[in-house]
């Protein structure tokens, strides 16, 4: 059980949405709220409040009648309920509904309290409204997808429920819940934020971790197979540069491949003296990618480090407008919700998602191109050459996932298109940020799928596994349970989908 409190931390956030733990509503969070709901109602009253008694956006001019003020909350949600494309993946929506929740439970909103409790419970049933991809331009917030999650809020729209697409009102019903009460700005409040784009970027921060861990095993793995030097993972090299990722990347291979019988030391074969060769049989360093791993790692790691310390601080903001504050007896109106801080950070972790793709694909091109690595056969290929491909198929596959990932991290921060009247005339576009990310994500789990069938292809053909470190020995044995040593053509796409379900989820 998680308790909402004063502060929620990214592991504490992560607990709810990938392990499924409850979520609870401490008694100071509901003294917060009420305090806050009591305060708005009572200051508002003779005061002209954004979104309480006026209209939203450009229409902000005009005076709401008093009778009008809460069929104005409702006009709002239903409105702006106008996403397209995909159904949002139903983590992105449990992420989403938690930051929102957090947010909400700041005491900074005026929400009535059965908007924190209603949240609260679609977390906990695993009720999961329906949610657009397309619709956010992450100026206002998450405005239409926000809307969107409003709309099962009062009841109405739809929701996934048990494997199923159905009417809110059916679920509520099915499960006993009733719609929140509508009073003073529960549509505002609920829908001017970051919390689809922070939500999605905390499930990305946590699948980028694993890609992460994956990518230094896999990188080891084919140091290995090449049976190449390892002054390149020193301490005493890695040191030399002032890089806390660089270092802490070195030190996970070193501590990856320490039982390792396959990586050589310098000093045992080229150090030794008793070299007299004029040309070398073997390579002297090996090519970039294996060697330059902590380099280019490295950064991938900092910047996932800086990413999750962003989010955690975003998930525990007040990101609506305006800011109801209690203490000092004020509103205060601005721009809390705009979303550049995510924004930005999405499209940092895409890119550096897709470097590390890239390094996977062109370990992978080492893998198969027999004039390269000059110690396997083309295409980590176990039948006859000419008659059998290998895995010359799912290089193609590779290359063309990496490709597109290169052209998705082209920055979204730096698309604003001017709208809503020219009154949100400089936008984040967070929403599309962090979707386009994910997509970034998914496509690297394709590419080390290929990557880790490829490497275990290869340990068969020099008959290593006995001489691989214990770690890699385990990722042989777990990808030998997907797809058995195999020499004759098969079609590879479900062992490739197995292999990338396997990586996703451990």
């Amino acid at each position: 059980m998680n308790t909402i409190h004063e502060y929620l931390s990214l592991e504490e956030f992560e607990a709810v949405v990938f392990n499924n733990n409850k979520v609870a509503i401490s008694e100071e969070v509901l003294q917060r709220v009420n305090a806050s709901f009591d305060f708005l109602k009572e200051f508002s009253e003779n005061k002209v409040i954004y979104g309480v008694n006026t209209g939203f956006g450009p229409m902000a001019q005009y005076r709401i009648n008093d009778e009008d003020r809460i069929q104005l909350q409702y006009n709002l949600i239903r409105s702006h309920s106008s996403g397209t494309g995909k159904p949002m993946n139903p983590t992105f929506v449990k992420a989403a509904i938690l930051a929102r929740l957090n947010t909400l439970s700041l005491g900074n909103s005026g929400v009535h309290p059965s908007v924190i409790h209603l949240m609260k419970e679609l977390i906990n049933r695993d009720i999961t409204p329906l949610i657009f991809e397309h619709g956010g331009v992450g100026a206002s917030g998450d405005l239409v997808q926000l809307a969107h999650l409003a709309l099962v809020l009062i009841g109405e729209g739809e929701v996934f429920y048990k494997g199923e697409r159905r009417s809110t009102k059916e679920v509520f019903e099915i499960e006993g819940l009733k719609p929140i009460n509508v009073e003073i700005r529960e549509g505002l409040a609920l829908m001017n934020g970051t919390s689809v784009m922070t939500g999605i970027g905390v499930v990305n921060i946590h699948a980028s971790k694993k890609i992460l861990d994956w990518a230094v095993k896999l990188s080891c793995a084919i140091n290995e197979i090449v049976q190449a030097y390892d002054d390149h993972l020193s301490a005493e090299l890695n040191n030399t540069k002032l890089h806390k990722g660089q270092q802490e990347i070195a030190e996970k291979m070193r501590a990856n491949l320490a039982d390792s019988k396959l990586v050589r030391k310098r000093e045992d074969h080229l150090y030794s003296g008793e070299n007299t060769e004029t040309v070398f049989k073997e390579k002297v360093q090996e090519y970039y990618s294996l060697r330059c791993v902590p380099q280019i790692l490295g950064p991938v790691q900092e910047t996932i480090d800086s990413v999750a310390a962003i989010l955690e601080k975003e998930i525990n903001s007040a990101n609506d407008n305006p800011i109801i504050d209690v203490a000092n007896k004020h509103v205060w109106h601005g721009g809390n919700f705009h979303g550049d801080y995510i924004s930005l950070e999405m499209d940092k972790l895409k890119i550096v998602i897709t470097k590390l793709t890239m390094l996977a694909e062109r370990q992978l091109n080492y893998l198969m191109n027999a004039k390269i690595n000059e110690i396997l056969p083309p295409f980590v290929n176990m039948g006859k050459l000419g008659f059998n491909f290998g895995m010359q198929g799912t290089q193609f596959t590779a290359v063309s996932t990496t490709a597109e990932s290169q052209t998705l991290s082209n920055p979204m921060y730096v698309h604003s298109i001017p709208n809503n009247n020219d009154n949100q005339d400089i936008v984040s576009m967070g929403t599309n940020a962090a979707v386009i990310t994910a997509k970034v994500i998914e496509n690297a789990f394709e590419v080390l799928a290929i990557q880790a069938i490829s490497i275990v292809q290869a340990i068969d053909i020099l008959d290593q596994k006995d001489k691989i470190s214990s770690v890699t020995r385990t990722i042989y044995d777990d990808i030998r349970n997907i797809i058995p040593t195999f020499s004759e053509d098969q079609a590879m796409y479900p062992y490739v989908q197995k292999v990338k379900d396997h990586l996703i989820n451990n």
